[in-house]
């Protein structure tokens, strides 16, 4: 199977520079694309978390996979690989924190849990390609559907420019982990491509 970036430009034909133009001059230079994706953790257990909800400035993490990546122009893509967990461009500043730690509990508040039908686990089944017993499963799953609902309302992923090595972000801006059932490990996806 080709790599990805040679997949990438399979799809993209109209992108194609001629080696030389109708005139005989040299076409410009096609740089190479270069992708690539690492995970990183996140452990939200340091977020000062309200009833489970909290924030993380993930910002560093993702600079440093950006640099990795040795990317000078393009474009990365931050994913959350879990339901209960938002990314999100955002103020690092821990007033706001307490402001969106309120704002979301009172959108989507855990109280009373029976509210939700998420929530009743006894009337759920096990996920397709779960192994072990219907008991095994119920016993695991934790009382969330507020988590979800606030997530969905977030959003799973942020997409940025990077220009000359740069991730660009405004002068207040970070990129933050919202933690909505927590403490927990979480991972992060980072998607770096460009030339």
């Amino acid at each position: 199977m080709a790599p990805p970036a040679a997949r990438l430009c399979a799809l993209l034909p109209h992108l194609a520079v001629p080696r030389s133009s109708s005139r005989g001059r040299p076409a410009p230079r096609v740089a190479a694309l270069t992708t690539r994706y690492v995970e990183v953790a996140v452990d939200t257990g340091s977020a000062s978390l309200q009833r489970g909800v909290g924030l993380a400035d993930i910002t560093p993490l993702v600079r440093d996979a950006v640099a990795a990546a040795g990317v000078r122009h393009g474009l990365c893509t931050v994913t959350s690989k879990h339901t209960t967990t938002a990314v999100v461009v955002n103020e690092d500043e821990a007033r706001l924190f307490t402001d969106v730690q309120a704002f979301l509990l009172r959108l989507a508040s855990p109280e009373p849990q029976s509210q939700y039908k998420h929530n009743d686990i006894h009337l759920r089944e096990p996920p397709p390609g779960w192994t072990e017993s219907v008991e095994t499963w119920r016993a695991q799953e934790p009382i969330n559907a507020h988590s979800h609902l606030m997530a969905m309302l977030l959003g799973s992923s942020e997409s940025l420019p990077i220009v000359d090595g740069v991730l660009q972000i405004g002068t207040w801006q970070s990129l933050l982990l919202v933690e909505l059932d927590g403490p927990r490990k979480r991972r992060v996806g980072v998607q770096v491509m460009g030339e």
